[in-house]
């Protein structure tokens, strides 16, 4: 009998264990999970990034973020600084990433860290059962599934598909029979809810396979950068990089996805089977959001795996425009400069120290970069000059213009002057103001210059204004002050106001 040896099993060790964990602590899900306002950033992130749209325009994020940040800081919560800083802080911390519409307008979305750290406090804060049935279910039927189909022997897989012919038979007779046994309204509720999680945990698998592309390109252009080979060479490369990247894990990954949502028979089964279970009464049962989402369940799979693809799609021909443009030989010429520094900085690094002159200075450049979310926008109406028309003051008419104005205007003295004898006839004496306050002035200003040169002509000019008023052709009440005129009767009335004279009243008259 061959001896017995003992082995033992590979266990990590605690000290190995506890640094690979401290590597995780600096990952951007357990950051956010640990951050002082952790609670309130998943909050806002939840509300503004996951049950919503997915992406938002940063001037609406910032805008709404506002609102929510002035409630927080109302219910006591350190949160000083405005939101585009925290938008900042987020997108630093890989809470958060950006990217550029169609439209050219910055935008936001949840990365995968974030909403692994809020998909794990969920999950935390839930009464989900530990071992449901579901769970146990899926679990035997997969290794069931995957002892079958690994099976290297014909005769036990043909006896293990008898077996279930033979029990799809007897269920088949059993419905004929109409023996049937439908599942409990509780089971299928948590089936359910557990095929609302998984589905969830797929949408993230999609934007990890999304975020391991993008980290691919960023290598793989690192790669070319950094190859000195000829042109061709490197697009040999490019183009073998690229094939390699179909055939990483990411790349598998989001194949199947692909392949599967694509699929005429697979994607019409899906939506068969959704439609059938949202008609059943226990469906009802579920929230308003669970069954948004159940019914959007293939449109969201596909806006996911659409993501991927067209990430994959730019990945491969912006790699291609990468070597051929000018930007390419401008990263390698940097390279090539950096990299031969480097080797004359190492050849004289034993003979020169860190502080001895070398007679030569270097300026030292830098720049402060912001992100365009933090540009506070100039608002051109707080310089804009004031429109408004304000009232204009009342303005006093020189009698030496009266001259001029009356030469240039067509004046109607002979209704002034039937208007000046019709007032004199009631009263002894009246003023210009008393005249336009009877007689409205048709002629508007017109009326008042002829008013005034009458008085001068045939008047008394006393001490003193008066404030007049009449309303212009316009519509527009206008007002202004004049001299204070008089206009007398004779002293014997039965001469009355001689209209032949245009109603000339001499100062002997009115010094009576």
């Amino acid at each position: 009998m061959a001896p017995v040896r003992a082995h033992r099993h590979s266990i990590m060790h605690p000290s190995t264990q506890a640094q690979a964990l401290r590597q995780l602590r600096q990952q951007p899900t357990w950051k956010l999970l640990s951050a002082e306002n952790g609670p309130a950033v998943m909050a806002l992130i939840q509300a503004h990034l996951l049950e919503g749209p997915r992406r938002l325009p940063a001037s609406l994020l910032v805008e709404r973020l506002g609102r929510d940040l002035e409630r927080f800081r109302a219910e006591g919560w350190d949160l000083p600084q405005p939101a585009s800083a925290y938008l900042a802080d987020w997108l630093a911390a890989g809470w958060l990433e950006r990217g550029l519409s169609a439209d050219g307008e910055e935008e936001y979305e949840a990365s995968a860290a974030a909403a692994q750290a809020i998909r794990f406090a969920q999950d935390l804060s839930s009464q989900r059962t530990v071992a449901t049935e579901s769970r146990l279910g899926l679990v035997i039927g997969q290794l069931a599934q995957l002892a079958e189909e690994t099976e290297p022997d014909p005769a036990i897989r043909a006896e293990r598909l008898l077996r279930e012919r033979e029990r799809l038979d007897a269920r088949i007779a059993a419905v004929r029979a109409g023996r049937l046994e439908p599942l409990p309204a509780d089971r299928a509720l948590e089936r359910l809810k557990e095929i609302l999680s998984l589905s969830d945990e797929l949408a993230s698998d999609f934007r990890r396979v999304r975020d391991d592309f993008r980290t691919l390109n960023r290598d793989l252009r690192e790669r070319i950068v950094d190859n000195d080979g000829s042109r061709g060479d490197v697009l040999d490369a490019v183009f073998a990089d690229v094939d390699l990247i179909a055939d990483s894990d990411a790349g598998k990954t989001f194949r199947a996805f692909w392949r599967l949502l694509t699929d005429p028979q697979q994607s019409g089964e899906l939506e068969a089977a959704l439609e059938a279970v949202l008609g059943r009464d226990f469906a009802g049962r579920l929230s308003r959001r669970e069954r948004r989402d159940l019914s959007g369940l293939t449109g969201t799979l596909l806006s996911r795996g659409g993501e991927v693809h067209d990430v994959l799609y730019q990945f491969a021909r912006g790699l291609k425009q990468f070597v051929q443009s000018r930007e390419y030989r401008e990263q390698r010429r940097i390279s090539t400069l950096v990299k031969t520094a480097q080797r004359r900085s190492l050849a004289v690094k034993d003979r020169l120290r860190p502080q001895q002159s070398i007679g030569r200075d270097l300026t030292l450049s830098s720049a402060r970069l912001r992100s365009v979310a933090q540009l506070r926008l100039h608002d051109p109406s707080l310089d804009a000059v004031d429109a408004r028309m304000d009232d204009a003051a009342e303005s006093v008419i020189d009698l030496d213009a009266i001259a001029g104005l009356v030469a240039q205007s067509e004046i109607d003295f002979r209704t002034l002057e039937e208007h000046i004898a019709a007032l004199l006839a009631a009263r002894g004496q009246v003023t210009v103001a008393e005249l336009l306050a009877e007689y409205p002035a048709e002629q508007g200003l017109g009326t008042v210059v002829g008013y005034l040169a009458l008085g001068l002509r045939d008047g008394i000019v006393a001490e003193g204004t008066d404030r007049v008023s009449w309303l212009g052709r316009d519509g527009i009440a206008r007002s202004a002050r004049i001299p204070r005129v008089y206009f007398v009767s004779v002293a014997d009335p039965s001469a009355g106001f001689d209209s032949s004279r245009s109603g000339v009243i001499t100062d002997e008259h009115a010094s009576r």
